[in-house]
């Protein structure tokens, strides 16, 4: 019996270095896929679940091309829209402020802001620690699920869980418990990988008769 325990004991000792040596190969390969994106398109849902608010949920489309250039434009709630433009994010959020537009210089690295996917996907083993949780699906999808462990307190979220395509490597979900205790869930979908961006997509022109708020 003792023999028996010894070897469940290695054998489950091996699987699990196995199964950390795949979380961080699968993490790798997607940071690499990533950093060799010339753009990233996609339609987004996003849940933010806080204790004190209860839950918001929104939907729209996304268009990325680097970590400090990212367009989010809102189909609910409609009409808002945040965009960094390689400097400056801009926050517009006519459905719950208008006539106001916020304005915040783009933080250095290793915080991007607004850019979900850029804290994810940029360096990400040498970020986090991660581990492998399980196999699942997303709209159809084999994807792993990958647990990641922030190692700087500098990043905005304590957790995060990460549904990592198996064919193409790029995220399907993503689950983030933010330093705020808030819990934030987007799910991508549609994603389109490297076609041409408009000159001016990322550029916010001030409307008519809305103020500027510098924070």
């Amino acid at each position: 019996m003792r023999a028996f325990t010894l070897l469940l004991a290695g054998l489950l000792a091996a699987v699990a270095v196995a199964e950390a040596q795949d979380a961080a190969r699968i993490v790798s390969r997607a940071g690499l896929v990533y950093r060799g994106l010339r753009s990233l398109q996609a339609d987004f849902t996003q849940t933010i679940s806080d204790r004190m608010i209860g839950d918001f949920d929104s939907r729209g489309t996304l268009i990325q091309a680097g970590n400090n250039r990212l367009i989010m434009r809102f189909s609910d709630p409609a009409g808002d829209l945040i965009t960094l433009d390689g400097e400056q994010a801009w926050i517009y959020t006519p459905s719950s402020a208008p006539g106001q537009v916020i304005r915040v210089a783009i933080p250095a690295d290793p915080v991007y802001g607004l850019n979900v996917v850029a804290w994810i996907l940029d360096r990400p083993t040498e970020r986090y620690r991660t581990t492998y949780l399980r196999e699942d699906q997303v709209g159809g999808r084999p994807v792993d699920v990958i647990a990641l462990e922030p190692l700087s307190p500098t990043l905005p979220f304590t957790a995060a869980t990460v549904w990592l395509d198996r064919a193409d490597a790029l995220p399907r979900r993503i689950e983030l418990t933010e330093t705020t205790g808030a819990r934030r869930t987007v799910v991508l979908s549609r994603l389109r990988t490297n076609e041409p961006v408009a000159e001016g997509t990322f550029r916010f022109r001030v409307p008519q008769g809305v103020r500027v708020i510098d924070q």
